[in-house]
């Protein structure tokens, strides 16, 4: 017998969200206010800073540039990037952009009784940013639970073992809904049930979340 879906995991960009969002807004106002930032935190990021010089040896600035331009999944630099935004939406110059479809989706899930996470390559601090100051509204309170990349890779197996250990429900009972196959069938293999999420509109996959149903 089929155990029940209990538990909703999402990634978030090219899922709930727009990558235009991420690549177009996102990462440019980090790149464009990274020095700046840099330059007036310096007790703030000095830590994050020695990580970084010990990835990679060199000026750290020039290199977390580099690793927005590259789109590393370094874990410094999604930290860094969540501090960053969060100035940029205190001060109104963007809000976070979820799909309706999405929206509508997870309100109804949570109504159902469904626990909510998500996880996703950037920071936890950036997931709360983008919920809660969302073009659909605070939609913060459905979620239990945030994951990055402090868990693991998206595309480890290893990974999916941890989240469900730390949410407290067996794997099977879990959905992962993913927009990269990579990422699904790693979920699947630490023993999740997966929906690829196609906004192409292409074959594979659904194409917004009013077609999920959930069991």
């Amino acid at each position: 017998m089929t155990t029940p879906i209990r538990a909703i995991l999402t990634d978030i960009e090219g899922t709930t969200s727009s990558i235009a969002f991420v690549a177009e807004t996102l990462f440019p106002y980090a790149r464009a206010h990274l020095p700046a930032f840099v330059a007036a935190h310096p007790e703030r990021v000095a830590g994050l800073l020695a990580e970084v010089a010990a990835m990679e040896p060199g000026d750290p600035v020039a290199t977390l540039l580099r690793w927005i331009d590259e789109d590393r999944k370094a874990t410094p630099l999604k930290t860094l990037q969540g501090w960053i935004w969060a100035e940029g939406y205190a001060t109104g110059a963007y809000q976070g952009h979820v799909y309706p479809d999405a929206a509508e989706a997870l309100r109804a899930w949570k109504a159902a009784g469904l626990r909510l996470f998500v996880y996703s390559s950037g920071s936890v601090e950036a997931q709360e940013l983008l919920f809660g100051h969302s073009d659909q509204g605070d939609l913060t309170p459905l979620f239990e639970g945030y994951f990055d990349t402090t868990s693991g890779g998206k595309r480890e197996a290893g990974s999916y073992v941890r989240i469900a250990a730390a949410i407290g429900e067996e794997a099977g009972a879990v959905l992962f809904l993913s927009d990269v196959q990579a990422e699904l069938d790693a979920a699947a293999a630490a023993g999740m049930r997966t929906v690829l999420v196609d906004r192409s509109g292409g074959a594979a996959g659904v194409g917004s979340f009013e077609e999920i149903g959930v069991r």
